[in-house]
């Protein structure tokens, strides 16, 4: 069964959202690291990733070509610690987004084990010009409009 997110699949410039996750999730068949895609407004879009153990310091983002990548790399600490079960992950990961022409990538924030990243498609500013609506020549030749010669 699949759940659409979006009523529109361009409503933000990625060529399509189920598309999108596919292949987000085809890149780390494992779903490490859990991730999330929200819209925040009508031109705007969240990606969280959950990255519990990570620091600023261990992850990179990059927006290279139409993808936007990010990598989590962290150091072993675990030298003289006796783990009786170690369920915190503490490996790399690289995460691949596939991003349509035009998005930008206004920022990214850490909070409580959450990676953000903010992106967002410019709205193109609105041009309104007036077509001016005139009456046939005498004789049924079309008026002349400025610019015609």
């Amino acid at each position: 069964m699949t759940t659409r997110i979006f009523a529109s699949p361009l409503v933000l410039g990625f060529d399509h959202i189920e598309l999108l996750l596919e292949q987000a999730t085809k890149k780390s068949s494992d779903g490490y690291p859990p991730f999330n895609i929200e819209q925040t407004g009508p031109a705007n879009l969240r990606i969280t990733l959950a990255v519990a153990g990570f620091t600023m310091e261990d992850l990179q983002i990059t927006h290279e070509d139409n993808q936007l990548v990010i990598r989590g790399r962290q150091t072993d600490d675990s030298q003289g610690r006796v783990f009786l079960h170690r369920g915190i992950a503490a490996r790399q990961f690289q995460r691949v987004f596939v991003l349509s022409e035009h998005i930008e990538v206004r920022g990214a924030w850490m909070d409580h084990g959450l990676l953000h990243i903010d992106l967002a498609r410019p709205i193109p500013e609105g041009r309104v010009r007036t077509i001016p609506i005139t009456r046939p020549a005498p004789g049924g030749r079309a008026p002349m409009v400025v610019g015609d010669e």
